[in-house]
Parts: C-alpha cells; structure tokens; sequence
C-alpha cells in the first residue's frame, strides 16, 4: 500500500471518530477541517494511484461528510434557479 492510500484512510478513519464525538456546532468545525486536509489528500491519491482510486475515496468522503455536499448541492440549485441580473 501506497503513503497516498495510507493517509487517506487514516484520514476516513479519523473523520469516523470524529463524527462519533459529540458537538456543540454539529460537526461544522471538524468538517471544514476534513475538507481543508482531505482535498490534497484526495489529489496526492489521485496523482499517485490514478484516476479510480481518486474517485473511489472522493466517493467515500463525500458520504462520510454528506451534510456538506447536501447544502453545497442546494446551494447551487438556487444560484442556478435564479433569473440573472
């Protein structure tokens, strides 16, 4: 196994126990940094393994921090529903 896979599964492994950690800001914070560290990771796996594995583990990230990709969904949906100006 590759450093790349390594530390991206380290990285599902810690955004799993950090989502089992109760939150006062429901996981907000913890989220932004799961993204902040998982984007280089996810393109290091990507550049070293290639193109499946990258979106293999983008797959597995976008359902461990599904809130996230739900509201970045939505919000979309209203910028691309609005008349433009």
């Amino acid at each position: 196994m590759s450093w790349a896979l390594a530390a991206a599964f380290v990285w599902l492994i810690a955004a799993n126990v950090a989502a089992m950690v109760p939150s006062r800001d429901h996981h907000w914070r913890r989220a932004f940094v799961l993204i902040a560290v998982g984007i280089p990771i996810l393109g290091w796996v990507t550049w070293t393994e290639g193109p499946v594995w990258g979106m293999i583990l983008l797959a597995a990230g976008a359902s461990v921090l599904r809130w996230p990709v739900i509201y970045l969904v939505r919000w979309l949906k209203r910028k691309v529903a609005e008349p433009a100006e």
